[in-house]
């Protein structure tokens, strides 16, 4: 590493990645994992809603699992280790309790809002693959009300070969599977294969990430930025990769007052499954990113809306 920067490594990354995997497996059951999509690098995972001993949809403890893990998505993580610092010298929480009562501030009360399935995303994409979220957007809004402009999340990794994989992310939670598709994959294809210059679309998440990246380690968070420093040859060994979330309505869901069975609704997702895969590579070859390696995951659930409704009242802010 140029200037006595240490070394990145792959355990630099997982070593911060935040919150215990199994507490994931409470709330959402894998259909499967790792499905190798027709077209290029991209991997397809698929998770539904689980069910509880009493076939009911665990909808809100989904809602409040995320309410509960805001803090890990929306505050940088130094921050975050610093009033752990601070709460563990005087024996308090109030630190770590203030941070989680801004994070929530930062989330929109619109009842359209995508931050839920941007939240989402950061939970598989961290508990899941064990990929770090390096830039939090979520400290950079000047407004609740409003989105912020960009990826909807960055994540980051290094391979064998010392190259920086950095994982843009999107997000689409809507009713309909093919609508979803389109539009996360669409959106996401510019941060891909658009070439480097200054009107791309990427170009102020990395001019961020430059500058706001953040790793913990104050030394590594260093090394890091130095990928994103245009003056520097490792601006050359980074790998643009994708990381997507797509929630849609499923209907082989129980209705209030019914009794689901779990391997009933799973075995009907791996039936579905074909379908979305078809119309995944199909979109990946419209949208030219057969050459990418992207994360895709699939999340079919009751109702966006009521997933959307679920988040907000969740997080106390909900009409």
């Amino acid at each position: 590493m140029e200037g006595g920067l240490p070394q990145l490594l792959p355990e630099d990354f997982s070593s911060i990645v935040s919150g215990d995997p199994e507490e994931l497996d409470v709330h959402l059951q894998l259909v499967q994992r790792d499905v190798l999509l027709e077209h290029g690098a991209a991997r397809l995972h698929c998770h539904i809603l689980a069910v509880d001993g009493n076939g009911r949809v665990k909808s809100e403890r989904l809602a409040e699992f995320m309410r509960n893990s805001i803090i890990d998505y929306a505050v940088p993580k130094s921050r975050l280790d610093d009033a752990r610092t601070r709460d563990a010298k005087y024996k308090s929480g109030s630190a770590v309790a203030k941070l989680h009562h801004e994070a929530i501030g930062t989330f929109t009360d619109l009842a359209n809002t995508g931050e839920g399935g941007e939240m989402l995303l950061f939970l598989l994409a961290e508990r899941f693959l064990k990929i770090p979220q390096v830039l939090c957007k979520m400290d950079l809004k000047t407004d609740s009300r409003m989105h912020y402009h960009g990826a909807d999340g960055v994540y980051a990794s290094v391979n064998e070969d010392g190259f920086l994989k950095l994982y843009w992310g999107e997000s689409k939670v809507y009713g309909d599977s093919t609508a979803a598709i389109r539009d996360c994959l669409a959106s996401l294809a510019p941060f891909l294969f658009e070439k480097d210059h200054e009107g791309a679309d990427r170009e102020r998440d990395l001019v961020l990430l430059s500058d706001k990246a953040d790793l913990s380690n104050p030394r590594l968070t260093k090394a890091f930025r130095k990928y994103f420093d245009r003056t520097s040859p490792l601006s050359n060994s980074v790998e643009y990769c994708g990381v997507a979330l797509i929630a849609f309505d499923a209907k082989f869901y129980p209705e209030d007052g019914t009794k689901g069975i779990a391997e009933d609704i799973l075995k009907a997702a791996n039936d579905e499954m074909k379908n979305w895969v078809k119309n995944v590579n199909n979109r990946l070859s419209v949208e030219k990113l057969d050459k990418f390696d992207i994360q895709l995951f699939c999340v079919p659930v009751p109702s966006a809306e009521g997933f959307r409704a679920s988040f907000l009242k969740a997080l106390g802010i909900g009409k």
